[in-house]
């Protein structure tokens, strides 16, 4: 089977009560070893990395999944499970069936933050992290402006509207042709029974996302402690733009825990979506660096 074919699977998952359904694709050779498991933010889907997955399959078996909730995995019936240990649980049910030789972690936002929680565990198997524009420091500017979209669940008349929905909340995904466009339109939509649109989503991941809100009492999140357990070489890309990841919490990353290598995405914000040629090649270089 040719590097470049994308394959479907699953894995079943343990929640407290029961179990789940986690859907993944991967692209690569199946029986190659090197892993690269990439994790995406908190209301995309595994297909964003399809790009990236592409070419790093000369290399590598990568393996994309869509979180508990999201894209083609099951829905979690307690919507307080929507949380980093549940999602963390989750990936490590995965690394378990693909019994990786090494592996690689490239996570974007909430990705990142899964992976760096998984990467701060003694004995965990990650190789090598890439944190895309997510750190140990998430501002409240940045909750409060997802938390504004991810409890309306809207739904829409037309594909157009949706797509352009999609276009005006994830702005900071920097400048895109409209083929890139409709591709992070397409994977995370669906049409419903009565014609409208709506996301794929499950609009009750906003309930696990308020109470952390709330808990926050309004202040930025701070996970020092699990950045600084992390011992792997660690890769920080940040959009020039981000809300989320300030250059003040990049450049500190530089110099405490895993001292990342820092790199500074131009014209960007909130997040660097790997699918420009450029971007791709820093973390492909990175991966393939001994």
């Amino acid at each position: 089977m040719g590097n470049r074919m994308m394959r479907e699977g699953s894995v079943d998952c343990v929640h407290p009560g029961g179990t789940h359904r986690m859907a993944f694709v991967e692209w690569g050779d199946p029986c190659n070893p090197d892993i690269v498991l990439c994790v995406h933010g908190l209301t995309r889907c595994g297909r964003d990395f399809d790009d990236l997955a592409r070419v790093l399959a000369a290399d590598f078996r990568v393996v994309c999944p869509d979180v508990a909730g999201r894209g083609q995995s099951e829905w979690l019936a307690d919507p307080n499970l929507y949380s980093l240990p549940q999602y963390g649980a989750d990936m490590l049910a995965l690394i378990a069936v693909l019994m990786p030789r090494e592996l690689h972690w490239v996570g974007t936002s909430m990705g990142g933050l899964i992976g760096m929680g998984i990467a701060s565990q003694p004995a965990m198997p990650i190789s090598k992290l890439v944190l895309n524009d997510v750190g140990p420091v998430i501002t409240a500017t940045s909750l409060q402006r997802i938390g504004q979209y991810l409890g309306n669940a809207p739904r829409f008349d037309s594909y157009a509207q949706i797509e352009a929905f999609v276009r005006a909340v994830s702005a900071g995904f920097g400048p895109l042709s409209d083929a890139q466009w409709q591709h992070l339109t397409t994977h995370v939509v669906r049409r419903a029974g009565d014609g409208k649109f709506e996301f794929l989503y499950d609009p009750k991941i906003a309930v696990a996302y308020a109470q952390a809100l709330v808990a926050s009492g309004g202040r930025d999140i701070d996970l020092w402690p699990l950045y600084d357990m992390v011992a792997c070489p660690t890769l920080l890309l940040r959009g020039e733009q981000s809300d989320l990841l300030t250059r003040e919490t990049a450049e500190a990353m530089t110099q405490r825990g895993p001292r990342a290598q820092l790199v500074e995405i131009p014209g960007v914000g909130h997040a660097p979506t790997l699918m420009v040629a450029e971007q791709i090649a820093i973390v492909r270089d990175f991966l393939l660096r001994s």
